[in-house]
């Protein structure tokens, strides 16, 4: 699943979001804090390539794209918003290819601009970007192709505070980056970071009114943050393969950055830092019992605006939670199965 997986909804209830098979499903709290439904399958029983990406607007609506296959060696894209975490999600609703027809060309990322609006972006099969936008009043705009070469896929999109849209990619010599310059407007390429950037491991957050922080692991293993018109910065070695997951929060006082990530003994690790402050450092704190080798880690905040970290299993479909306690610092409950 390319971006959040777990959510909190417009109604306080938390939600995860994973490949199962052929479908994606999601389970949610049934009341905030409380217990949690059984899977269930999303979109209706249209059959699904196993990728999906996710974006959720600030309405708490969550909005989903995946491949489907159409036709012997061909696929289309599908789009389904799930609007609360206890009610059904749409059924799946084909939105095309970004060259019409074809196979699937990479694993769509998503997000929703400020009027509610969902983005896909997609690598294509010339190694460029396409990218799709909702209609304010329904329907969706044509393709655009926002060209681009040699781009890896994993893309990740985000929306600023501004509400803005933006999408970063990772090239064989660093990361390309496309953004807004009004709302509704085509985002257009602004610039290109020159850096060591594993593919597979960009994770972007909005981090202040004008900027975005969009973290990577390079090429010798390092964790790094880097936001446009700035330098990459080191924070720390990753802790483990794959993209950090990310969220701003208030940790005693403080307007923090937190990290979290699969380390390589299998347990959950831990970091923060004084958000655009990486100077201050950052280190890492594992948690909790070692995880299969495809778990998920995930951030959201709860009802009462409390920190809640989960890991999820695709393949044992284990959900693992761990709230943050009323006391200073990152002190958090004991692991729990769901």
């Amino acid at each position: 699943m390319n971006g959040d997986w777990f959510l909190r909804g417009r109604d306080g209830r938390l939600s995860v979001y994973l490949i199962s098979g052929d479908a994606v499903v999601w389970r949610a709290e049934r009341v905030p804090g409380g217990s949690w439904t059984a899977p269930q399958r999303l979109g209706g029983d249209l059959p699904l390539h196993p990728s999906a990406g996710i974006g959720q607007g600030h309405d708490g609506y969550a909005h989903l794209v995946a491949w489907r296959p159409t036709a012997e060696g061909e696929s289309g894209l599908v789009h389904s918003t799930h609007f609360r975490p206890l009610l059904a999600a749409l059924d799946w609703n084909p939105v095309g290819h970004p060259k019409k027809k074809g196979d699937r060309t990479g694993t769509p990322a998503v997000t929703v601009d400020a009027e509610g609006r969902a983005h896909v972006f997609v690598r294509n099969n010339g190694a460029g970007v396409h990218h799709l936008a909702q209609k304010e009043k329904g329907g969706w705009e044509p393709w655009l192709d926002l060209r681009g070469s040699k781009v890896q896929d994993g893309l990740a999109a985000v929306t600023g505070e501004s509400g803005l849209v933006e999408v970063y990619a990772a090239v064989p010599d660093g990361m390309l980056r496309w953004s807004q310059q009004e709302p509704g407007a085509r985002p257009v390429m602004q610039e290109r970071l020159k850096a060591p950037v594993r593919p597979g491991t960009l994770r972007a957050l909005a981090t202040s009114s004008g900027s975005t922080t969009v973290f990577f692991t390079d090429t010798s293993g390092d964790l790094c943050a880097w936001r446009p018109g700035g330098e990459p910065v080191v924070l720390m070695p990753a802790a483990g393969p794959g993209p950090v997951a990310a969220i701003r929060c208030a940790l005693d006082g403080h307007d923090c950055t937190l990290l979290a990530q699969r380390s390589a003994s299998g347990r959950v690790a831990f970091a923060a830092y004084p958000t655009e402050l990486e100077s201050a450092g950052a280190w890492w704190t594992e948690s909790g019992p070692r995880l299969p080798v495809d778990a998920l880690v995930g951030l959201a905040e709860d009802a009462d605006g409390r920190v809640v970290a989960a890991t999820l299993s695709p393949s044992t479909g284990q959900l693992l939670l761990s709230r943050r306690k009323d006391e200073p610092g990152l002190a958090l409950t004991a692991w729990q199965q769901v």
